[in-house]
């Protein structure tokens, strides 16, 4: 069913089921699986076990011993998700074993190949992505308690300590809160439809609201994510093998395909929600109305590593009609201005979001050089994100091209 020709009193959450959203939880996983069945249980074994495996020089042998296995046994989406999830974590651990610059540029058979096989069943690149680290690597400590971080933990970890937990829970915690806006979209494009500008702003207020609370869960991250931690160790194991000197042919999946493949690592890129926003509020991310800037361009291609059914979401909102375009059209000064106050709490997460940035790489990386000045070591890597782009350009464009969506008064 089309979104904008929802009725709002219509059970909303039936209509975005195809699109693998929750009432609850939004783009997240709900109720991620921890366990697969034999024979899979040797991947997930392996998976609990990295750091561990990492710290005594014993995974890569590990990794090797592993036999090769059908996915055929692999029932269910939420089976599929896990696999992908542990198969991402041993991936990123073999290649990038103790972080040490020791890396390995084919990834064997025994796993490239199940790996591959339910990444297309999945649509999922393989690589470890955002929809695997954050939005299926969640459970709740007490079932009926509530979604907080005290009640939480993440299924599986890389070296660091608790590092890991506090940056996929926060970034879950965001994105959740950030989702609880979801529900009023078809609110959204109704009031559109029938031109009721009364509606469209208490909508409007509801979102505004949620992206407030989403910043309020960002601020968690200095409590629970340690920068040294995040860049000299975490970073590293969540890094791709596009745009990385280190793998600069790409990874080899010995088995799948003859050459050597480019992805991208995780990066809150991938995340639905902030396109989701951007696309619901006609915020365009191009520069004097280029859409083929590197940014944009990155964001296109950040959504080839979403799950498909939240990537049918996106397009289904483009299709939609434009709600920026009614706000203009009625000339109504209170309507602007919320349609504004939203759009400026999207930029408030972005400037946020650049705060935590320059705190988590930028700081640690300069930390990094001066110690490296004397040495021959590569610095090519310490201002990217881990999705391979120049993290601070990137964001900078993101939110110039956010507060350039705030609609001027005439």
């Amino acid at each position: 069913m089309a979104l904008d020709k929802c009725s709002p009193m219509e059970n909303f959450w039936k209509i975005f089921e195809e699109y693998h959203i929750d009432e609850d939880v939004g783009f997240a996983l709900p109720n991620p699986l921890e366990e697969l069945p034999h024979p899979y249980d040797a991947w997930v074994s392996i998976a609990k076990n990295l750091p561990e495996l990492i710290k005594n020089g014993q995974l890569r042998a590990e990794v090797e011993k592993l036999a090769t296995l059908s996915i055929d046994r692999l029932q269910g989406h939420k089976a599929q998700r896990l696999a992908h999830l542990v198969l991402g974590y041993i991936t990123m651990a073999y290649v990038w074993g103790k972080g040490d610059e020791d890396v390995r540029k084919v990834l064997p058979s025994n796993i490239a190949v199940p790996y591959c096989k339910v990444s297309e069943k999945l649509g999922l690149p393989p690589i470890l992505v955002y929809a695997d680290c954050v939005l299926a690597n969640w459970k709740k400590k007490d079932p009926s308690g509530p979604m907080t971080y005290e009640n939480m933990d993440i299924l599986f970890s890389f070296p660091g300590g608790d590092c890991g937990k506090g940056f996929f829970l926060v970034s879950l915690l965001v994105e959740m809160a950030a989702a609880s806006a979801i529900k009023v979209i078809p609110t959204i494009f109704n009031a559109v439809q029938r031109e009721d500008p009364d509606t469209l702003q208490k909508a409007l207020l509801e979102v505004t609201s949620c992206l407030h609370k989403a910043l309020e869960a960002f601020h968690q991250i200095h409590e629970y994510v340690d920068p040294n931690l995040f860049f000299n160790v975490l970073r590293i194991y969540l890094s791709g093998w596009k745009g990385n000197p280190l793998l600069p042919e790409g990874l080899l999946y010995e088995g799948v395909w003859d050459t050597p493949e480019k992805f991208s690592g995780g990066s809150a890129g991938q995340s639905s929600i902030f396109q989701c926003f951007d696309v619901l509020l006609g915020i365009q991310h191009t520069v004097g109305g280029v859409p083929s800037d590197s940014a944009a361009q990155f964001l296109q291609e950040m959504r080839t590593y979403m799950p498909p059914a939240h990537q049918s979401f996106l397009r289904s909102l483009e299709s939609s009609p434009s709600v920026r375009e009614f706000v203009l059209s009625k000339g109504d000064a209170a309507l602007q201005d919320t349609y504004n106050e939203c759009v400026q709490a999207m930029v408030s997460l972005r400037s946020y979001h650049l705060q935590i940035v320059a705190k988590y790489i930028v700081i640690p990386a300069s930390q990094r050089s001066k110690k490296k000045q004397t040495s021959e070591e590569p610095l090519e890597l310490e201002n990217k994100g881990t999705g391979g782009t120049d993290i601070m350009y990137f964001l900078k464009t993101v939110r110039s091209t956010t507060v350039n969506s705030l609609l001027k008064e005439e």
